[in-house]
């Protein structure tokens, strides 16, 4: 019956006013015909209409659509408070309920009441005739606040001005003329009630590059992610909270928010509109001991959270209920859910007491996030109107939805998703790795079970983040609009509103292509043995598909217009191009190792391959950070992403190992003959070096032929460097035997501790020698003789090749020669010949 009565309201509304509604369409043209209303041409300059009075969020839209037509046709608009029967081209702006125009226009039956009274957040955007004696103007009306917002910026959008023309430098196309499509345009209300992001994890990138822009992330860097927000049709955020305080760091931000139309929300750890960071900052200003555990701590925890509902009483938010560890941790295996039920009731006392309303009237959300969702499953239960936010397991896949046989929750559900992730298997915060078919089936999933109240995602820098969150924000508003056969489209149509119709399908299919590259494996946990390189030509292949779409995506950036090519950079090449090169960098050290491990020459081609990989890297990342748009993104790209060794980010990109093998090698086998092997250092089978230090021979060095030592000579090896030289011997026979390294006569010169090195055969656990740590009458035979004779024992236990390690611990060590007795080494001043290999 309800249905039957909308659809009647319907036919209604389009005969009473004799058009068709045509909705999400689009409502400008270039081209004039009988059906348009002149916006612009060279003889007309188009006006604003609002009334004076009218709310600061709206008007700051206003006049940023005044900046939008400005770039568009050239001209800058005039914002007029009455209406004047010569102006030809006229656009109304305001709010159904407002002691407004628009209310005048209701009562004059312009404007269908019914289709905005008691609506949430929605716009209509009509052509009306015959008002205050102008013939026909135009008129963007919103519900409410956001609504008459997110009207203004959907015509910036259709004029040419795409919602990331700051964010990432779209261009915006100049029009000479536009017109009107006459007709009664509307997105309807949107389906979730808050949809948002989440500044997360944005240290290095986004902090940096906040600090050099605007001074910090304060509220001029927020004034750019509110707009962002609100041209994407969103209306919700957890401001960035790593180190840092929302309301604290910059006292301008909670203003800017509310003036804006933006909901204040806390991250799921962080409760009562306060940020962890306030925490640390209010127990040590007021000298109260920090112990966040409120069976220990309740009074402070109380005065702490009273004062963040006090601070941020006046401004629209959402505010985080319940507790969690100190700094995003569990609070511990024994936490008592009554404890937990306890807390979230004090607190709605605090929010009572300060707001002197009833807690049910301040919106509410708990995050059952990680453990918390276990304490819900065993019992744990909030008030009916609390929002129930349900969250994946940061990486796309969602871990609860509602029980739809049984009573749904009276306040309804949310969805906390992830883009980025810092945490177990790896972190994830460098590139997009979220293809937007995964996005949709897990966030329709969430759909179709009821999760409509609040969608957040975890954006960290939000670059380079830019198509995935364009495409959650549209979800959320209409998920209904999408489905597994239009995703391709929407890429399509995306990639055509930023770069224009002529570029889109190919530059879909490369942003489609790449994002589920990504998802194959992250490149943060991409590796050389991820790929198998023996099975099904494996490793080659994934290489391969990410070569030609760096091919393809180079192609095109010489062939796209100039003006757009610092966004091409942004949104498809940079991803692209650095991705592929990440992925054939692995490959370059999984084909090094596998050829060294067989003592083939070309390993060292690969190794030299790796170089440049690694190289090109940097370079890639000097340009997006310091190149493009007039060095406008500085250390937006300072994310590391080569490296890892566990889920923690490295401190710096770091060259994987490579290993070069010596190209006289197969000649270096030293056999046992007369009792003894006899080597020069310089004649080595293989050495192994890093990108920080390398083995050099010193010709005629020292007693014998040359000496090998490593450079520079200021720097030790780390533990994992693994700097050595090996040496293959053929043994005749077996035992215990004694090896000798005659050494240059380097002293203790590292305050005495000495140097030490590894050495070792076919792998065993090695021997560890520190040889000149300590003097015990030694000096006086080193200086004499100028050689330190340092030796070692090992048991053989079987005949043929062997091989022999040498590993420096510490620079400064020179060797020489070694000495191998197997029972007939004679005495001798510089030692036997060499033998024979």
């Amino acid at each position: 019956m309800n249905s039957l009565f909308k659809s009647i309201t319907m036919l209604v509304f389009i005969l009473f006013f004799g058009i068709k509604i045509k909705s999400t369409q689009p409502f400008i043209t270039t081209e004039k015909s009988s059906e348009t209303i002149l916006l612009k041409d060279k003889s007309t300059k188009i006006s604003f209409y609002s009334n004076k009075g009218i709310d600061k969020g709206i008007l700051r839209a206003i006049h940023n659509l005044q900046s939008d037509f400005q770039k568009v046709t050239g001209d800058f608009p005039n914002l007029l408070n009455q209406i004047s029967a010569s102006q030809s081209s006229l656009i109304i702006i305001g709010t159904v309920g407002t002691n407004s125009v628009i209310d005048e226009l209701i009562k004059k039956k312009k404007i269908n009441e019914n289709e905005l009274k008691g609506k949430r957040e929605k716009f209509i955007i009509q052509n009306i005739k015959d008002f205050n004696g102008v013939s026909e103007m135009i008129v963007i009306v919103g519900s409410d606040k956001r609504g008459t917002i997110y009207g203004i910026y959907e015509f910036s959008k259709q004029i040419g001005v795409s919602p990331w023309y700051y964010w990432a430098d779209v261009p915006v196309k100049q029009k000479e003329n536009l017109y009107f499509k006459k007709g009664i345009y509307t997105d309807d209300e949107p389906v979730v009630e808050y949809r948002g992001i989440f500044l997360n994890d944005e240290e290095p990138s986004l902090g940096s590059w906040a600090r050099a822009t605007f001074g910090g992330i304060n509220s001029q860097f927020y004034e750019k992610v509110f707009e962002l927000i609100l041209r994407l049709k969103g209306n919700y955020i957890w401001p960035a909270m790593w180190g840092k305080a929302f309301y604290d760091d910059d006292p301008e931000n909670g203003v800017l928010a509310d003036e804006m139309g933006i909901i204040m929300g806390t991250s799921h750890h962080e409760p009562m509109a306060l940020a962890q960071t306030d925490w640390h900052r209010y127990i040590k200003k007021n000298n109260l001991p920090n112990i966040w555990d409120y069976t220990k701590n309740s009074d402070v925890l109380q005065q702490f959270w009273k004062s963040g509902i006090e601070r941020s009483k006046n401004w629209e938010k959402l505010v985080t209920v319940g507790m969690r560890g100190d700094g995003d941790e569990a609070m511990g295996d024994k936490t008592n859910i009554s404890l937990l039920e306890n807390i979230v009731k004090d607190q709605r006392k605090i929010i009572e007491k300060v707001t002197g309303k009833k807690a049910e009237k301040t919106p509410q959300v708990w995050a059952l996030y990680k453990e918390v969702q276990d304490y819900y499953d065993e019992g744990m239960r909030v008030p009916d109107d609390v929002i129930l936010l349900f969250c994946d397991d940061n990486w796309g896949n969602v871990r609860k939805l509602p029980n739809l046989s049984k009573p749904l929750h009276k306040g309804g559900y949310g969805m906390y998703y992830h883009f980025d992730y810092v945490g177990g298997p790896r972190n994830s915060k460098w590139i997009n790795i979220s293809p937007i078919q995964r996005v949709w089936e897990q966030m329709n999933l969430t759909y179709e079970h009821k999760v409509n109240k609040l969608w957040v995602v975890n954006v960290g820098d939000l670059k380079p983040m830019e198509f995935p969150i364009n495409f959650f924000m549209d979800m959320a508003w209409n998920p209904k609009q999408f489905n597994a056969d239009n995703l391709l489209e929407y890429t399509e149509k995306w990639s055509s509103e930023q770069f224009g119709e002529k570029y889109s399908k190919e530059i879909a299919r490369m942003i489609n292509l790449y994002a589920k590259y990504n998802r194959r494996v992250t490149p943060e946990t991409l590796n050389s043995e991820t790929y198998s390189l023996e099975n099904y030509n494996e490793f080659e292949t994934v290489v391969n598909d990410y070569q030609k779409l760096s091919l393809d995506a180079n192609r095109l950036y010489n062939e796209i217009p100039d003006e757009y090519k610092d966004a091409y950079f942004q949104l498809v090449l940079y991803p692209i191009d650095a991705c592929s090169n990440l992925y054939e960098l692995y490959f370059n050290v999984a084909k090094n190792h596998q050829l060294a491990s067989k003592k083939d020459i070309k390993a060292n081609d690969f190794a030299d391959k790796v170089k440049k990989n690694f190289e090109y890297d940097s370079i890639l990342q000097d340009k997006y950070n310091n190149k493009i748009s007039g060095g406008k993104w500085q250390h937006m790209m300072d994310q590391t992403r080569i490296g890892y060794t566990n889920w923690q980010q490295p401190d710096k990109n770091t060259m994987p190992e490579v290993v070069y093998v010596s190209k006289n090698e197969k000649n270096k086998v030293f056999k046992e003959k007369d009792g003894y092997i006899s080597i020069e250092a310089e004649n080595f089978s293989r050495q192994n070096n890093s990108d920080r230090i390398q083995w050099k021979i010193i010709p005629d060095f020292g007693k014998t032929l040359s000496g090998i030592t490593t450079f520079p000579q200021n720097i030790n090896p780390k533990e994992n460097e693994n700097i050595y030289l090996e040496y293959d011997v053929d043994f005749s026979s077996t035992g215990t035997f004694e090896v000798q390294l005659l050494l240059a006569p380097t002293l203790n010169f590292n305050n005495n501790k000495g140097l030490r090195y590894e050495i070792s055969f076919n792998g065993e656990k090695p021997q560890i020698v520190n040889f000149n740590e300590h003097y015990r009458g030694e000096l006086g035979q080193w200086q004499s003789e100028h050689i330190i004779k340092s030796a070692t024992k090992h048991n053989i236990t079987k005949s043929g090749r062997h091989t022999l390690r040498f590993k420096v611990l510490e620079a400064g060590i020179v060797l020489e020669k070694i000495l191998i007795n197997t029972g007939g080494l004679k005495p001798s001043y510089l030692g036997p010949p060499e033998s024979s290999n």
